[in-house]
């Protein structure tokens, strides 16, 4: 089924794009664009900060008076670009058509040139990865707030997701404390518009440790960190092997076991100078099935054991460790009413589980029924001249002009 996407839709989706919120940066230029946006249309909106009051979440209540209602989320937040190599303005937001044979992306003007093309492409870092999404929920406000659906519509749009999930907890407590109950979520991560059902949990850690440093040629009066550091990655090695070899499989994922992973790796100053300290960040992407925390314990444990004959030479040797982030898994089910919702919606038949991590976990610990679907692909995402399709976009305005119209969740 072909859709058009309207000419707000796209007007929001390239205004949102042009707004810097890479994660090292303030989203408050686009938090008051949205908030201005449903003021005008007589919405309060509800804003969470971070402690320094330089980012905020967001939530409202479309269809006030009406019983608690589905959730429409997105984060705010994009990854930087730094390094990467776009043949367009990141933050432009061009509307192209990428030809089939060289000449690089071409511009698109009115309406039936777009048609004539096929697929163009809304282009800019953020366009798939969400802000797409967040600019159809925001167009089509009217349609929540006059529909004759018996369920209300929140928004709510978070804060440094890309870095940790850290602003949706803070929204969720908020959620709670305000007493809304919703009766499920969609998140619009990028999943071509496919429900998804599942994805893996992402748990990083920082490990630092602290040796005695000495003259290279005096080895035995020192504690070398980076040797010490190394037997540590090595155990984070060894456990990966073993969930390749041994986990049983959950089909469906691209890698269809738990994984680890050393991502960094900082230590030394001088070839003849045994190093005092060394660092290293390392991750655990968990299947929904497997204990994530567990998995960090193990690592804690091994290297606890390797403390005693390090403290025997310094006292104060040892290592620390740091939780850069905790993204739980995500696991809903094909009979979730949620999610045959979204397949009516989508007009899908199938589910499929994606690789990355959401903020669906933690909604759904938070005892809310959730699917994770929206526009464009996560293959775009993250990547230089990061793109959706205008095809896309349009399908996901079908599909929340329908949620709109919702008599029933069941």
């Amino acid at each position: 089924m072909s859709h058009i996407l309207s000419a707000r839709g796209l007007e929001l989706a390239q205004t949102l794009v042009r707004m810097n919120t890479v994660s090292a940066n303030s989203n408050l230029e686009l938090i008051g664009f949205v908030s201005d946006h449903l003021a005008r249309l007589g919405v309060r909106s509800r804003l969470t900060y971070n402690a320094d009051k330089t980012k905020a979440n967001l939530f409202a209540t479309l269809g006030a008076g009406k019983r608690n209602g589905i959730v429409v989320s997105g984060h705010t937040d994009t990854v930087p670009w730094d390094g990467q190599d776009w043949s367009v303005d990141p933050l432009s937001a061009m509307v192209q058509h990428w030809p089939t044979e060289g000449g690089g992306p071409v511009p698109v003007g009115p309406a039936d040139e777009l048609a004539a093309l096929g697929s163009p492409r809304l282009y800019g870092r953020g366009a798939a990865d969400m802000k797409g999404f967040i600019a159809i929920a925001l167009a089509n406000a009217e349609h929540f707030m006059e529909s004759e659906s018996p369920f209300a519509v929140h928004f709510a749009f978070s804060y440094d997701e890309e870095v940790g999930c850290f602003g949706v907890r803070e929204l969720i407590a908020d959620m709670k404390d305000q007493g809304v109950k919703p009766l499920a979520c969609i998140i619009g991560e990028p999943t071509s518009m496919v429900p998804a059902i599942a994805h893996k949990g992402v748990y990083r850690y920082r490990c630092c440790v602290r040796g005695k440093e000495a003259h290279s040629s005096l080895t035995p009066q020192s504690v070398n960190a980076i040797e010490m550091a190394a037997r540590v990655v090595g155990k984070v090695r060894d456990m990966a092997e073993g969930f390749e070899q041994n986990e049983r499989r959950y089909e469906g994922f691209d890698v269809p076991f738990s994984t680890a992973s050393v991502g960094q790796f900082h230590g030394g100053i001088a070839d003849n100078v045994v190093p005092r300290d060394a660092a290293f960040h390392y991750e655990f992407r968990n299947l929904p099935t497997a204990d994530a925390q567990q998995m960090q314990k193990e690592v804690l444990a091994y290297a606890d054991r390797l403390e005693g004959p390090m403290k025997k030479v310094a006292p104060d040797a040892g290592f620390s460790f740091e939780t850069i982030c905790e993204v739980p898994s995500f696991l809903g089910s094909a009979s979730d009413p949620i999610t045959r919702l979204a397949q009516r919606l989508s007009g899908e038949e199938r589910v499929t589980q994606v690789a990355f991590g959401t903020e669906a976990g933690l909604f759904k610990g938070a005892g809310i029924p959730t699917i994770v679907c929206g526009p464009g692909s996560i293959t775009q995402a993250h990547q230089p001249d990061e793109f959706v399709t205008l095809e896309q976009l349009a399908r996901c305005e079908a599909f929340l002009q329908g949620l709109a119209k919702t008599q029933t969740i069941a």
